[in-house]
Protein backbone atom coordinates (compact mmCIF):
# COMPACT_ATOMS: atom_id res chain seq x y z
CA UNK A 1 0.00 0.00 0.00
CA UNK A 2 1.22 3.97 -0.41
CA UNK A 3 3.85 4.89 1.93
CA UNK A 4 4.58 1.09 2.56
CA UNK A 5 8.85 0.25 3.22
CA UNK A 6 10.11 -3.06 2.36
CA UNK A 7 13.60 -4.46 3.21
CA UNK A 8 15.48 -6.76 1.63
CA UNK A 9 18.13 -9.02 3.76
CA UNK A 10 21.01 -10.49 1.86
CA UNK A 11 24.33 -11.97 2.73
CA UNK A 12 27.37 -11.42 1.20
CA UNK A 13 29.98 -14.55 1.15
CA UNK A 14 33.47 -13.47 2.89
CA UNK A 15 35.27 -14.37 -0.19
CA UNK A 16 33.43 -11.59 -2.51
CA UNK A 17 36.08 -9.63 -4.07
CA UNK A 18 36.31 -6.11 -3.25
CA UNK A 19 34.75 -3.36 -5.14
CA UNK A 20 30.80 -3.25 -6.77
CA UNK A 21 28.36 -6.12 -6.79
CA UNK A 22 24.93 -5.72 -8.51
CA UNK A 23 21.96 -7.12 -6.36
CA UNK A 24 19.09 -7.77 -9.33
CA UNK A 25 15.80 -7.47 -8.09
CA UNK A 26 12.02 -7.68 -9.82
CA UNK A 27 12.28 -3.83 -10.24
CA UNK A 28 16.30 -2.57 -11.13
CA UNK A 29 19.22 -3.37 -10.38
CA UNK A 30 21.44 -2.35 -7.14
CA UNK A 31 24.93 -1.71 -7.28
CA UNK A 32 26.71 -2.18 -3.53
CA UNK A 33 29.87 -1.35 -2.65
CA UNK A 34 31.70 -4.09 -0.63
CA UNK A 35 34.45 -2.81 1.40
CA UNK A 36 37.15 -4.51 3.07
CA UNK A 37 36.93 -5.12 7.02
CA UNK A 38 40.07 -5.84 9.62
CA UNK A 39 39.20 -9.05 10.60
CA UNK A 40 41.42 -10.37 13.60
CA UNK A 41 43.99 -13.30 13.22
CA UNK A 42 43.14 -16.59 15.05
CA UNK A 43 45.86 -18.97 16.04
CA UNK A 44 44.82 -22.45 17.37
CA UNK A 45 47.09 -25.20 18.20
CA UNK A 46 45.31 -28.85 17.49
CA UNK A 47 46.81 -31.84 18.42
CA UNK A 48 45.25 -34.02 16.09
CA UNK A 49 47.22 -33.46 12.54
CA UNK A 50 44.64 -34.82 10.32
CA UNK A 51 42.74 -32.37 10.90
CA UNK A 52 45.21 -29.76 9.60
CA UNK A 53 46.66 -32.13 6.90
CA UNK A 54 43.34 -34.56 6.08
CA UNK A 55 44.87 -37.79 4.34
CA UNK A 56 42.81 -38.24 1.26
CA UNK A 57 40.62 -40.63 2.40
CA UNK A 58 39.53 -38.35 5.16
CA UNK A 59 39.45 -35.40 2.44
CA UNK A 60 37.14 -37.73 0.08
CA UNK A 61 34.79 -37.70 3.23
CA UNK A 62 34.68 -34.11 3.63
CA UNK A 63 34.20 -33.15 0.13
CA UNK A 64 30.90 -35.71 -0.05
CA UNK A 65 30.09 -33.97 3.33
CA UNK A 66 31.03 -30.53 1.92
CA UNK A 67 28.09 -31.64 -0.78
CA UNK A 68 25.57 -32.43 1.59
CA UNK A 69 25.82 -29.49 3.61
CA UNK A 70 25.79 -27.27 0.29
CA UNK A 71 22.46 -28.71 -1.00
CA UNK A 72 20.69 -27.55 1.73
CA UNK A 73 22.58 -23.88 1.84
CA UNK A 74 21.27 -23.62 -1.59
CA UNK A 75 18.00 -24.89 -1.01
CA UNK A 76 14.78 -22.40 -0.78
CA UNK A 77 12.07 -22.92 1.49
CA UNK A 78 8.77 -20.51 1.23
CA UNK A 79 7.73 -19.50 4.70
CA UNK A 80 4.87 -17.30 6.02
CA UNK A 81 6.54 -15.06 8.40
CA UNK A 82 6.56 -11.56 6.92
CA UNK A 83 9.52 -10.19 8.92
CA UNK A 84 12.56 -11.79 10.32
CA UNK A 85 12.19 -13.91 13.24
CA UNK A 86 13.17 -12.79 16.59
CA UNK A 87 16.08 -15.39 17.47
CA UNK A 88 17.60 -16.17 20.93
CA UNK A 89 20.57 -17.57 21.97
CA UNK A 90 20.80 -21.16 21.01
CA UNK A 91 23.04 -21.69 24.60
CA UNK A 92 24.48 -19.75 27.55
CA UNK A 93 27.63 -18.65 27.73
CA UNK A 94 30.06 -15.83 26.38
CA UNK A 95 29.88 -15.02 22.54
CA UNK A 96 34.12 -14.63 21.30
CA UNK A 97 33.41 -12.30 18.07
CA UNK A 98 34.82 -14.81 15.93
CA UNK A 99 32.97 -14.63 12.47
CA UNK A 100 35.14 -13.47 10.00
CA UNK A 101 38.61 -14.31 11.55
CA UNK A 102 41.38 -15.37 9.35
CA UNK A 103 42.54 -18.89 11.17
CA UNK A 104 45.52 -21.00 11.42
CA UNK A 105 45.71 -24.15 12.45
CA UNK A 106 49.31 -25.42 13.87
CA UNK A 107 50.64 -22.14 11.64
CA UNK A 108 49.00 -23.12 8.70
CA UNK A 109 46.71 -20.43 7.44
CA UNK A 110 42.80 -22.11 6.96
CA UNK A 111 39.38 -20.77 6.00
CA UNK A 112 38.22 -18.17 7.48
CA UNK A 113 35.98 -18.49 10.49
CA UNK A 114 32.40 -18.49 8.94
CA UNK A 115 30.30 -18.44 12.51
CA UNK A 116 30.62 -17.40 16.11
CA UNK A 117 31.46 -19.90 18.96
CA UNK A 118 29.88 -20.31 22.63
CA UNK A 119 32.35 -21.75 25.22
CA UNK A 120 30.17 -24.27 27.41
CA UNK A 121 30.82 -26.58 29.43
CA UNK A 122 29.95 -30.25 27.65
CA UNK A 123 26.17 -31.43 28.00
CA UNK A 124 24.63 -27.97 28.10
CA UNK A 125 21.47 -27.92 26.38
CA UNK A 126 21.71 -26.33 22.60
CA UNK A 127 18.11 -24.86 21.93
CA UNK A 128 16.73 -23.89 18.46
CA UNK A 129 17.09 -20.12 17.82
CA UNK A 130 13.87 -19.39 16.42
CA UNK A 131 11.12 -21.85 14.77
CA UNK A 132 12.36 -24.39 11.53
CA UNK A 133 12.57 -27.87 10.10
CA UNK A 134 15.67 -29.60 10.86
CA UNK A 135 17.16 -30.91 7.32
CA UNK A 136 20.09 -32.11 8.31
CA UNK A 137 21.60 -34.28 10.78
CA UNK A 138 25.12 -36.27 10.92
CA UNK A 139 28.53 -37.06 12.21
CA UNK A 140 30.91 -34.57 10.00
CA UNK A 141 34.63 -34.44 9.98
CA UNK A 142 35.37 -31.09 10.80
CA UNK A 143 32.38 -30.06 12.33
CA UNK A 144 31.87 -33.11 14.41
CA UNK A 145 27.90 -34.09 15.30
CA UNK A 146 25.93 -31.15 13.55
CA UNK A 147 22.33 -30.26 13.30
CA UNK A 148 20.99 -27.97 10.39
CA UNK A 149 17.75 -26.10 10.62
CA UNK A 150 15.79 -24.34 7.76
CA UNK A 151 14.23 -21.58 8.86
CA UNK A 152 12.46 -20.51 5.56
CA UNK A 153 13.53 -18.11 2.96
CA UNK A 154 16.68 -19.25 2.24
CA UNK A 155 17.64 -19.01 6.13
CA UNK A 156 19.92 -21.65 7.66
CA UNK A 157 21.26 -22.46 10.89
CA UNK A 158 24.00 -24.71 11.93
CA UNK A 159 25.21 -26.04 15.18
CA UNK A 160 28.45 -28.00 15.50
CA UNK A 161 30.58 -30.16 17.76
CA UNK A 162 27.46 -31.66 19.67
CA UNK A 163 28.25 -34.59 22.01
CA UNK A 164 24.34 -35.57 21.17
CA UNK A 165 22.02 -35.06 18.80
CA UNK A 166 18.15 -34.77 19.99
CA UNK A 167 16.48 -34.07 16.50
CA UNK A 168 15.86 -36.17 13.39
CA UNK A 169 15.36 -35.01 10.03
CA UNK A 170 12.53 -34.04 8.84
CA UNK A 171 11.38 -32.76 12.57
CA UNK A 172 9.85 -29.53 12.98
CA UNK A 173 10.70 -27.57 15.98
CA UNK A 174 9.96 -24.71 17.69
CA UNK A 175 12.12 -22.13 19.32
CA UNK A 176 13.81 -22.82 22.58
CA UNK A 177 12.88 -26.50 21.62
CA UNK A 178 16.40 -28.49 22.39
CA UNK A 179 18.25 -29.70 19.67
CA UNK A 180 21.03 -31.49 21.37
CA UNK A 181 24.03 -30.81 24.04
CA UNK A 182 27.68 -28.70 23.83
CA UNK A 183 30.50 -30.91 22.80
CA UNK A 184 33.81 -31.33 21.64
CA UNK A 185 33.53 -33.75 18.43
CA UNK A 186 35.22 -32.87 15.35
CA UNK A 187 38.31 -29.91 14.42
CA UNK A 188 37.63 -28.33 18.19
CA UNK A 189 40.40 -27.59 20.68
CA UNK A 190 37.63 -27.92 23.70
CA UNK A 191 33.97 -28.00 24.62
CA UNK A 192 32.29 -24.99 22.61
CA UNK A 193 28.59 -24.67 20.54
CA UNK A 194 29.72 -23.56 17.07
CA UNK A 195 27.04 -21.41 15.74
CA UNK A 196 26.98 -20.67 12.30
CA UNK A 197 24.00 -19.21 9.63
CA UNK A 198 23.52 -18.98 5.92
CA UNK A 199 21.33 -17.16 3.68
CA UNK A 200 20.58 -17.77 0.24
CA UNK A 201 24.33 -19.84 0.33
CA UNK A 202 26.30 -17.09 2.20
CA UNK A 203 27.67 -17.70 5.51
CA UNK A 204 26.14 -14.37 7.71
CA UNK A 205 27.34 -13.83 11.14
CA UNK A 206 24.35 -15.10 13.88
CA UNK A 207 24.82 -11.67 16.13
CA UNK A 208 23.54 -9.58 13.00
CA UNK A 209 19.96 -11.52 14.44
CA UNK A 210 19.99 -11.14 17.64
CA UNK A 211 20.23 -7.15 17.41
CA UNK A 212 18.26 -6.61 14.69
CA UNK A 213 15.23 -4.46 14.74
CA UNK A 214 12.27 -6.16 13.80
Amino acid sequence: KPGTVHYAVFGIPLSTPLGSVQLDTNKAPIQIEVKSYPYAEQRLKVTNQDYVNPNQSQLDRYAQEAKEQNDVYSSFTQSSWQALPKFIRPTSGKFTNSFGRKRFFNGEERAPHSGLDIPAPIGQKVVAPADGVVVQTGHYFFNGQTVLIDHGQGLISMFCHLSEIKVEKGQHIRQGETLGLVGKTGRVTGPHLHWGMSLNNARVDPQLFLTTTH
